[in-house]
Order: C-alpha cells, then structure tokens, then sequence
C-alpha cells in the first residue's frame, strides 16, 4: 500500500475544518521554514539555463560535502528520484530494509523487480539492488558510515535515501559519493520546510547519475526552486542553528509524549516514533485537537509525529494529549 503523512484532507474529512485550523504532524517537515526571499520575475518567467542548475548543484556539492567527481543531479524531490532509479538496471532481486518509506517498494514493483523486505543489514547482501533510508523513517535507525559502504561489493547497487539526514551530517555518505554503485537520494523539502518547492537531489558516480538526468528530462526543476535552494543551501548559519534546535525540541516532544503516557520508539529531528498502546485511539484525541498524526497500517500501537513550530502550536499539541 502507498499510504503516506500529509494527508490532510483525509484529516478534514473525517473531522472537519479547514488547513487554516490544522497543525499537520503527518510528516517530518520542518514548521520553521528557511525565510523565503523576494525572487527576481526571471525565476518565474524564464526556463532555468544550465548556470542556473550549475550554481543550484554546486552549492548542494558544498552543502552536502561532496566531492568534485561526484554527479550530482537535481530533481523534483528525492519522491522523483524513488520513481527514477528502478528504471536504471534490468530489474531482478531488490532488498529493501524495513519497515520503510513504502514508496521504495512500490516504485520497484512498478518496474517488475523482485522485492524483499528485509529487517537488517545482513540481509540486503547480494541483491542486485540494495535500499536503506538512513535515518530510517519512521523508527530513526542509523548504522555506521563505514558499515554502509561495507555492502557495496556485496550488492550490485546500493540505494541511500538520505531525506533525514541534514541535522546530522556525520551520517551522511556523501564525501563518499561519486563511488561507483552507490546513489544518495537527499530532499530539500523537508530539512528546509518547503516541500512545496518540490527539490530534491541524486548523488553518485557521473555515469550513473548521467541516466537520472536524462530520464528526468531537460527541466526538471522550476526557476523559483533553482534560486531558493541555491540561496538556502548556501546559508549555513541558518543550517547549523536550524540543527540545534531540532535536536532540543525533539527532546522536547519527548517528554510532552512520556507525559501523555506513551514509550519513545526511535527518531530522528525531523520525527519521532511513539508506541501509544492504541494508536486509532491517540490519533483520534490528537485529531479533536485539530493535530494530524501519522499511523501504519501494520502496527496497532505506532504512532509518529514530526515537531511543531512557534509556541502557540507546541501548547495546543500538549492541550489536544491532556
């Protein structure tokens, strides 16, 4: 099943409202967005030229701190890669650790692999193509660098979708990209709270990526994404202080849901996994207080949350647990 946070209308439906009167917890984007810029009208007139998506990649590359040699192309969200990379190799046996983002899985079913879904590590070894979102979503599990990049002679291509990664980069294997059978999906949407901008990037050896660029086409992005991600990415003043506090009000979401009875799962700065011991019942109280959650089809008491943004929304997300 492709089921998915963010969906609000689902929420309004069943409860009533407006988006106006919601807080949506659904998914791990960030309340606090970048502060959008006036953009110059070219950004909205004018197709993006190829210094336009030069300057849009290069400040990802020193963003993200790829090398010079890796490839590195943009998208319409890491979602448009997910559809783009099973499309790279005749298709065979897929592995994919879970429980996951379920758009991997599915994407690769559309293109006739083979999927498994495996629970470690281990179990990803000799696939011909290998998946892990790191940090995982929606428990938060991450691995050790070095023991990510110790699959790769194993499988035939490893897949990192690294949409979670930004408030901790020391996770991340991008100084490692431009490695041959090794692709890093990174989102911008939601670090940076502009999932609406719809950008996202692939990272990997040039002739791998070189097929993602032709497949996505000649723009592949907007003008008004090229110029706020290359503004955003290259403000990393904002990038650090953003970091610090999501890894504080992710504790502080913690203990609003110890207090409300339920057990911290996994996370990660983006979201938090709950057991809730009822997780119909938890949406359903948060959902009176006009606060959308996230649950999982597979699991009777999981229930996820990403983090709320100015005061007024923290206080109305404890009134809804009260």
């Amino acid at each position: 099943m492709r089921d998915h946070g963010g969906n609000l209308d689902a929420a309004m439906a069943a409860y009533g409202g407006d988006p106006r009167e919601w807080i949506d917890l659904s998914t791990g984007i960030n309340r606090r967005p970048w502060p959008l810029p006036e953009l110059p009208a070219r950004a909205w007139t004018d197709l993006p030229t190829r210094a336009d998506m030069a300057r849009l990649t290069e400040a990802a590359r020193l963003a993200y701190g790829a090398p010079a040699e890796a490839g590195i192309v943009a998208l319409a969200g890491a979602q448009a890669a997910i559809q783009l990379y099973p499309r790279l190799a005749r298709p065979g046996l897929a592995r994919v650790l879970a429980p996951t983002y379920n758009e991997h899985a599915a994407s690769l079913r559309a293109e006739d692999w083979r999927v498994e879904e495996v629970a470690g590590l281990e179990g990803l070894a000799g696939a011909d193509l290998a998946v892990l979102v790191h940090p995982n979503n929606p428990d938060g599990r991450t691995y050790a660098p070095e023991a990510l990049l110790a699959l790769l002679p194993r499988v035939g291509r490893l897949i990192v979708d690294e949409s979670f990664v930004d408030p901790a980069p020391e996770l991340s294997l991008s100084p490692h990209a431009g490695t041959k059978g090794l692709i890093l999906l990174r989102s911008f949407g939601k670090f940076y709270g502009l999932a609406g901008v719809r950008l996202g990037f692939a990272l990997g050896h040039p002739e791998e990526t070189a097929p993602l660029a032709a497949l996505s086409g000649p723009w592949p992005v907007s003008g008004a994404a090229v110029e706020i991600g290359a503004r955003a990415l290259a403000d990393a003043a904002w990038r650090r202080a953003t970091s610090a506090r999501l890894a504080a009000e992710a504790l502080r979401l913690d203990g609003i849901a110890q207090a409300a009875g339920w057990g911290l799962l996994g996370g990660a700065a983006l979201f938090r996994l709950y057991e809730t011991g009822d997780a119909a019942e938890a949406q359903d109280r948060l959902a009176r207080g006009r606060v959308w959650s996230r649950r999982f089809p597979w699991s009777q008491g999981w229930l996820r949350l990403g983090l709320p943004g100015d005061e007024e929304e923290w206080s109305r997300l404890a009134a809804a647990l009260r």
